[in-house]
């Protein structure tokens, strides 16, 4: 996809700079998307509005990349199949045998891979927004 074309939900987006849930955030804006980072308490992630819940978002959503646990996948999967997303990447850590059966029985087709490496950016990069 091309830079500037695509909104991208992340679930489990952090203001913790350590956390991948937090690079992905700064990876996917400085690639050029429109990043919505989704936490339940945050108001605020990297400048950017944080959403309750993918299901908070005014605008269709491309893509949903998760940083969360498993169980707490298995929980909003019906939020994230009800959005409609295309592209549900299960990043390293959001995956079980569960979560992805249960994401083929809603008729979304996950991915496991890293998200930020997909889009061409290190998830080791600790600003996030490098690694080209």
């Amino acid at each position: 996809m091309a830079a500037g074309r695509g909104s991208v939900a992340v679930l489990g987006a952090s203001a913790d700079r350590a956390k991948y849930g937090n690079r992905a955030v700064r990876a996917y804006r400085a690639d050029g998307w429109d990043v919505y980072p989704v936490h339940p308490a945050a108001r605020e992630i990297e400048g950017l509005p944080a959403y309750r819940s993918i299901l908070d978002i005014p605008v269709a959503v491309d893509r949903a990349t998760i940083y969360l646990q498993p169980e707490t996948t298995l929980l909003i999967l019906p939020e994230i199949a009800r959005k409609g997303v295309r592209d549900l990447y299960l990043n390293p850590g959001s995956e079980s045998s569960a979560v992805i059966a249960r994401a083929q029985e809603l008729g979304l087709l996950p991915i496991l891979a890293c998200s930020i490496v997909e889009i061409g950016r290190s998830p080791y990069d600790p600003e996030g927004t490098g690694g080209r």
